[in-house]
């Protein structure tokens, strides 16, 4: 029992040194790393960048020489090939690290074991699945990729109590409040690609930026003192009717218009303008929303939120393309003509998506539901 509590305690601290990567790392997960002698922590160290040190490197680097026989918490396997940076697996071994305990097993085909095959052939004991959830919800995202090539789908709703998202004018500005609106910018933040529609656009100008002034203050301590990219922001817009001048293309550099037309004299203002057009018909005529998910897995995109109206919402969910819901509750009223939360054509209750419920908090007067859907 002991010996599982001092396991616990140190990952606990690798996976708060993971949480420092959170809106940085792209498209690699967020890794911490913790050396541990003779029951005291002799270094401490995250991943922050593509292309940077591993967590095991920084670590190994701050504690030199003493690293030897020490213990190395790491919250996911040791990587075994040689990428942007080489094997942490060797770099362990050369250490002289003597046992290497880890959260989560690396679902990567370049590592997928290989890692511990390296270490356990130079006789360094491995101890896997220590915390292995919380470090799964650290890094949904990188892990669903590398087991499917798609990013994970977390979609975000704000609603009354009488689950209305929008008055049926389309108005819908601040159903929520400070608190709740502050938690958003988290899970933006951690987001490669915010996907929206273009009724959203046209109705609200929405940015749908991230914005780290707006954190709550939990949170800005893992974007103090770091460059901070903001995700590609999608506009689904079948016919092209995204205005030139909406707020969400002023950074033409963050932003993608998916459609599903064909015509040059309608794609060809956008481009001039730089921002970037793809086009993906579907059947329907319509934008092909699981080509586009596909595209974000190849764009190396772990994590994406879906921020949108009851339509494109409720394709999502028709399409089987949605992983998680963020439903924000706020205590008001709206009436039975505000727009639903998705618009689902459901006639059977054999037919209803169930949810597993993640967890359930109050955020000022507003609630939040966390919740996966069960597919």
């Amino acid at each position: 029992m002991k010996h599982k509590s001092t396991a616990h305690k140190f990952m606990k601290k690798a996976l708060q040194q993971a949480r420092h990567g959170v809106f940085t790392t792209g498209a690699n997960p967020r890794v911490g790393c913790v050396l541990v002698k003779d029951n005291h922590v002799i270094a401490v160290a995250h991943h922050q960048y593509l292309g940077e040190p591993h967590a095991e490197a920084l670590a190994l680097k701050q504690a030199g020489n003493a690293a030897r026989d020490s213990t190395a918490y790491v919250t996911l396997e040791p990587c075994s090939h040689v990428g942007k940076n080489p094997p942490c697996a060797d770099a362990l071994i050369a250490a002289g690290v003597k046992k290497v305990v880890v959260c989560n097993d690396d679902p990567n085909p370049l590592v997928a074991g290989g890692g511990y095959q390296k270490l356990t052939d130079a006789g360094i004991e491995v101890v896997r699945h220590v915390l292995d959830q919380q470090g799964a919800d650290l890094n949904r995202g990188f892990l669903h990729r590398m087991q499917t090539g798609l990013p994970w789908v977390r979609c975000k709703s704000a609603q009354s109590l009488d689950g209305r998202t929008a008055m049926a004018s389309g108005e819908s500005y601040w159903i929520t409040g400070n608190k709740a609106r502050a938690d958003v910018q988290y899970w933006r933040g951690r987001s490669g690609a915010i996907i929206t529609g273009v009724e959203t656009v046209l109705h609200d100008d929405c940015r749908l930026d991230f914005r780290v002034d707006q954190l709550a203050k939990k949170y800005r301590k893992y974007a103090e003192s770091v460059v901070v990219k903001q995700p590609l922001r999608v506009v689904v817009d079948s016919q092209l009717r995204t205005p030139l001048d909406a707020k969400i293309l002023a950074r033409p550099d963050t932003a993608l218009v998916v459609t599903a037309t064909g015509d040059d004299n309608k794609v060809q203002p956008y481009i001039k303008q730089g921002i970037k057009v793809k086009t993906m018909r579907a059947a329907d005529g319509r934008v092909d929303l699981k080509q586009l998910i596909r595209y974000l897995g190849m764009q190396q995109i772990n994590e994406v939120m879906l921020e949108s109206g009851a339509t494109l919402a409720g394709s999502f969910m028709n399409s089987n393309l949605v992983d998680e819901l963020l439903l924000y509750t706020a205590p008001v009223l709206m009436g039975s003509t505000g727009r639903p939360l998705f618009e689902l054509n459901i006639e059977e209750m054999a037919s209803r998506h169930h949810i597993q419920i993640l967890s359930h908090k109050p955020f000022g007067k507003d609630w939040r539901i966390r919740g996966l859907i069960q597919k």
